[in-house]
């Protein structure tokens, strides 16, 4: 038989801590730890989807790969939500890929465990329609901000949101990984991480970057962090943005 999943572990997820006791003891024994690795690949372009993710301390992004190879993030998946929002919106396929960017641990749920639950229709089935509310306002403002604002602006972003969705201060990131994530040329990056380095918001160390002043971040970045900030807070009853520690 096996293991029930630790329930102290599971409710490190938002969405799932939210839910009322009978609803979270219905869900629990579907629930399997799952150990998510920097850069694993959890779904493809197109791929059929058996399982839905609620990430505890990993994050995941949500890249878009263009006929050439290019990749452009547009969405980041944390603690704060599911990873497999396709499966209870019509679909069982995505079209964009979903990778680890922060390694970490998280729940897995079969697609049809997870729909069983959804179809009752009590809390379970309305966060996850909010989420995806917010998740989709996620979207559409890194979009508007990849088109509109620098890169410097656009770093200020990620590192906000990936901060909000870790316990720690400081994100295994190569400026490699980074410029994928946004689209962008490695040397944009470097520059605009320098930027931030030099005002002593962030420090840069062998593929790590510690932030050092939330706030001045803040004060840096442009208004789409706010904006996603808001729609989370104002759709699941919380704040994502954190104080600086």
């Amino acid at each position: 038989m096996a293991k029930l999943a630790d329930p102290i572990s599971v409710r490190k997820n938002f969405l799932l801590s939210d839910l009322p006791a009978k609803e979270f003891d219905r869900l629990l024994p579907h629930l399997i730890p799952v150990t998510l690795k920097l850069g694993q690949v959890l779904y493809e372009s197109g791929d059929r989807m058996d399982y839905a993710y609620f990430p505890t301390t990993a994050i995941v992004s949500l890249l878009y790969i263009m006929e050439n190879g290019a990749t452009a993030e547009i969405g980041v998946v944390g603690n704060d939500g599911i990873l497999g929002i396709a499966l209870f919106m019509g679909g069982d396929t995505t079209p964009n890929r979903a990778i680890i960017q922060s390694a970490g641990e998280g729940f897995k749920i079969a697609s049809k465990d997870l729909m069983t639950e959804f179809s009752i229709g009590g809390k379970f089935h309305n966060l996850l329609l909010r989420y995806t509310q917010a998740l989709i306002t996620q979207i559409s403002q890194t979009a508007v901000c990849n088109r509109l604002h620098s890169v410097e602006q656009q770093l200020c972003r990620w590192l906000l949101l990936s901060h909000d969705r870790l316990n720690s201060d400081k994100l295994v990131m190569t400026h490699d990984l980074i410029s994928n994530m946004l689209g962008v040329r490695r040397e944009g990056v470097t520059l605009a991480a320098r930027k931030l380095s030099d005002k002593n918001l962030i420090k840069n160390s062998r593929g790590t970057i510690t932030l050092l002043d939330r706030l001045g971040l803040e004060q840096a970045v442009c208004e789409c962090y706010q904006v996603v900030s808001d729609e989370y807070n104002r759709l699941l009853d919380r704040g994502v943005a954190r104080t600086f520690a």
